[in-house]
């Protein structure tokens, strides 16, 4: 253990020294993926603030046709404007971006509410354009909600109860907290926090044989009055302590920015407090032997900093498969998916937000499997340290 611990003192002190570790472990992974959910998140709910309250302008050729509808919408907040287009060059001005989109009602549109007809009503719009989604859909309300009126009175006129149109009434439940539909934004937090866990010894696992065998130095290393086991259980040690770290930084520097992105804009709120923090951060720890022992393998098989660099920009993104499948498909958390690394942390972690009540039987699955593929891989990184054909 001694021998252990000179050797992680030692690969800690020297790392520390060098600007591009700390750069990545510390600085780089730690703040970029707090920053740009902070921005992205920050204007998506101003623009959805500024898109409530402003006025509904809403473009329309041939507002004569229309003058009930007309006042309809002006009531409901919508800022009629009209203007004299035709078919194809309102279709053109919606998708140069001239026009968010474009109300046309046609000459006929009269005729056919005399008669009970269904009126003809053409509304243009890109819903490519993520910019005028919201107040098309305003826009697509308010038409409903007159339909709906109208055929309410034609059924009244008729003395017919408009509950004919309507045998079943649904009533929501909505049992969504604030911290659940958060998750809709933060459910990708944890994929972040694995990122930057591997990124903290990434570059500190390439020196650990790559790095050694370029430089010329690992010969002279192994050739030291100490076990290859316990020099590679230091290195992969060190390795370890820069990825818990900059795991720890990470979850940290998310609590700061979750304090001012105005979730509440969005009807959500975060359940990210100092002791969710540390619960997900003594969740997700356990994870760090795997990948440590995962990057001290792929580098002990290659032979220069650069192709150790390539192949391990390719593994990391093993880990990280079924944390994006659990994202995209809302996967729940079950006994035999607790056996997954990564998976299971995140499972658990994200429960953690939401503010579920986590099994204890689905922690001890997850702390149990964990472990013991990370002690499996480290086993056999140092099984591989003693092949001669690790001086290259």
């Amino acid at each position: 253990m001694n021998a252990v611990t000179t050797v992680f003192r030692k690969e800690v002190l020297e790392n520390l020294r060098d600007r591009r570790v700390v750069f990545s472990a510390l600085v780089f992974g730690v703040l970029l993926a707090p920053i740009i959910f902070a921005l992205t998140t920050t204007l998506m709910s101003k623009r959805l603030i500024r898109d409530q309250d402003r006025p509904l302008k809403l473009p329309v050729v041939g507002v004569e046709h229309a003058p009930n509808l007309m006042n309809f919408l002006k009531e409901n907040g919508a800022d009629i404007v009209a203007v004299d287009l035709t078919e194809s060059s309102a279709m053109a001005a919606v998708r140069s971006g001239e026009r968010d989109f474009v109300l046309i009602v046609p000459d006929t549109y009269g005729d056919k509410l005399k008669t009970g007809g269904s009126a003809p009503l053409d509304f243009i719009v890109d819903t490519s354009n993520s910019g005028t989604s919201s107040g098309a859909n305003r826009a697509q309300r308010l038409l409903n909600a007159y339909g709906q009126q109208l055929a309410t009175l034609r059924l009244l006129v008729r003395g017919v109860s408009p509950e004919v149109l309507q045998p079943i009434d649904v009533r929501t439940l909505d049992i969504a907290t604030p911290a659940g539909r958060s998750l809709l934004i933060l459910g990708m937090m944890t994929y972040f926090c694995f990122m930057s866990m591997l990124m903290g010894g990434f570059y500190l696992a390439i020196d650990t044989t790559a790095g050694e065998r370029e430089r010329g130095s690992l010969e002279p290393l192994l050739s030291l009055p100490i076990s290859r086991e316990a020099l590679i259980l230091g290195k992969i040690l060190a390795t370890s302590a820069y990825m818990a770290v900059s795991l720890l930084l990470t979850l940290i520097a998310f609590s700061i920015v979750l304090l001012f992105v105005p979730l509440e804009a969005l009807g959500m709120s975060a359940n990210f407090g100092p002791r969710i923090v540390l619960s997900i951060f003594a969740i997700m720890v356990t994870f760090v032997p795997v990948g440590a022992g995962l990057m001290t393998i792929v580098a002990s098989f290659t032979r220069s900093n650069r192709e150790a660099q390539t192949w391990l920009s390719f593994v990391m993104m093993i880990p990280m498969a079924p944390v994006l499948f659990a994202v995209v498909n809302n996967t729940k958390p079950s006994v035999p998916l607790m056996a997954i690394p990564s998976l299971s942390q995140h499972l658990i972690a994200t429960g953690l937000m939401r503010g579920d009540q986590i099994a204890l039987g689905h922690v001890a699955a997850s702390l149990a499997s964990t472990l013991l593929l990370g002690a499996l891989l480290i086993w056999v990184a140092t099984r591989l340290y003693r092949r001669e054909a690790i001086l290259g």
